[in-house]
């Protein structure tokens, strides 16, 4: 058969509709956007296409096949065009059917198979230098989808592998692209077959809401941190297998909750830094770790039946270190109901003698398996918002300080001499207060402490972190506003 030449030719100016003025900022938002989903075997270069047009490092990259399992989702401009792109686990052919990895690809393959059926435009990357089984059976599975369905040859670099590359012809595709996702080639002839030919007349653009709720998920492997995240959801978003370290990237899902806008990160079960060998598995805990820098509250999930871990006190030191709102969430209650109410008793007080300094945390218990007990934790998620983003007044919180300054004066000595002056709250989420005084390196840690209990009993910050930083100052509050 007759090689094609590959077709480098723009897609035809009227199947391209307008392009939007403006693309994503702080106040505006997108809806109803066409879903473009990424498919492919094990190893073509997948996610680092995701993270090329995305422009982020969402998705985990490296040489190692298999290492997306769960959808990875992100709302990105293709050409001036919004639309939600999705990374697939690559779509694996299964050889040993007795172990443990061969599940795992089935399910990988089953909720790949998924994503293509929601698909708006479903973008398969080959690779340019071979084709082997899992790319042919993939390929028959996708002629059902040839009317939404555009091919891109990937690994062609500086022409590399272009002589392999045209064999792909042969196979059907009418069009192929050839790109390298790594270096960015052809990647705008790309972008413009991507979005040529979508709908988007039903995309609307509007002002941005208040802001997400954003919840992480955070525990050892085996927690049932997916199976909550898809509890809450409603969704089959996270992979669900009692395999240890089936998630690997952060997987996001979003519901509504009471007239909130919740988002959920579902990451990577967290182990002992000498039990993680793999470099896959290294970059799955970083990710975990790092989505304590963009959430709001930490759900540390706890297995009920196995207890608290070492990496259960450090994860949640993190989070306590970055003022995040903090729930113990222990899980599988359902299988603990039958050593009845002492065993709550008994857990909580366990739990309060690991973390004596953080009382003021929530526990909760539930089933996630069975949906028991979520109710109960998205509104304690709700109050802990409440407190992470409320604001008190610098004239109430001085007259507070005075009442807690008389109640308990501050102790002098000829050793320890210093006067509490005033205080005011520089930020919320976190919440953080200035304490200032005229030699704040006297005051004591005991006296930071009582004020800190003062702040969470009298001002309504009784189940969150608050940072009490310290300044020196030798003027009252009613001085300093006369000089203002």
């Amino acid at each position: 058969m007759k090689k094609k030449k590959p077709d480098f030719s723009k897609p035809k100016e009227s199947s391209i509709p307008q392009k939007f003025d403006s693309p994503f900022s702080e106040e505006k938002t997108y809806f109803n956007l066409p879903l473009i989903v990424i498919a492919g075997r094990p190893n073509v270069g997948k996610s680092t296409l995701f993270n090329a047009l995305t422009h982020t490092k969402r998705a985990i990259t490296d040489p190692t096949p298999g290492v997306t399992r769960d959808p990875v989702e992100d709302t990105c401009f293709i050409n001036g065009f919004p639309v939600r792109l999705v990374d697939t686990g690559g779509y694996k052919l299964t050889r040993d059917l007795k172990s443990r990895e061969s599940e795992m690809d089935d399910l990988v393959v089953d909720r790949t198979l998924e994503m293509l059926e929601k698909a708006d435009r479903i973008l398969l990357l080959l690779d340019a230098a071979e084709l082997n089984a899992e790319d042919l059976e993939l390929i028959q599975k996708l002629r059902t989808y040839k009317e939404k369905l555009l091919v891109a040859v990937n690994k062609t670099e500086g022409g590399k592998n272009l002589n392999l590359a045209y064999n792909y012809f042969q196979l059907g595709f009418e069009n192929l692209t050839f790109i390298s996702a790594s270096r960015g080639d052809n990647l705008e002839e790309l972008s413009e077959r991507i979005v040529s030919g979508l709908d988007f007349s039903h995309v609307t653009e509007g002002e941005k809401e208040e802001r997400a709720i954003r919840i992480a998920i955070l525990g050892k492997p085996n927690t049932g941190k997916s199976t909550l995240s898809n509890a809450l959801t409603h969704t089959n978003a996270s992979i669900v297998s009692d395999y240890a370290g089936t998630t690997r990237d952060v997987v996001e899902g979003s519901f509504r909750y009471n007239g909130h806008d919740i988002e959920i990160l579902d990451t990577a079960g967290i182990r002992r830094k000498a039990k993680v060998s793999e470099n896959v598995e290294y970059y799955s805990v970083n990710r975990a770790i790092k989505t304590l820098d963009n959430c709001d509250i930490a759900l540390i999930m706890i297995d009920a039946t196995e207890g608290l871990s070492e990496q259960d006190k450090k994860i949640t030191a993190l989070a306590f270190e970055k003022g995040r709102g903090i729930i113990f969430v222990l899980n599988k209650w359902d299988l603990m109901e039958d050593q009845g109410t002492k065993a709550i008793k008994n857990a909580k007080d366990w739990i309060q003698t690991m973390f004596g300094q953080m009382n003021w945390a929530p526990i909760v218990t539930i089933s996630a398996k069975n949906s028991d007990g979520l109710k109960n934790l998205m509104n304690i998620v709700l109050l802990i918002y409440e407190q992470l983003t409320r604001k008190v007044e610098t004239s109430a919180l001085n007259m507070a300080l005075n009442d807690w300054l008389f109640k308990y004066p501050p102790p002098a000595t000829k050793a320890i001499h210093f006067k509490i002056r005033y205080m005011t709250q520089t930020g919320t989420n976190p919440v953080t207060f200035l304490l200032f005084a005229t030699r704040p390196d006297n005051v004591p840690e005991n006296y930071v402490t009582y004020l800190k209990n003062r702040i969470r009993a009298d001002l309504g910050f009784d189940q969150i972190p608050i940072q009490l930083e310290m300044k020196e100052s030798r003027k009252k509050w009613q001085d300093r506003e006369k000089s203002d």
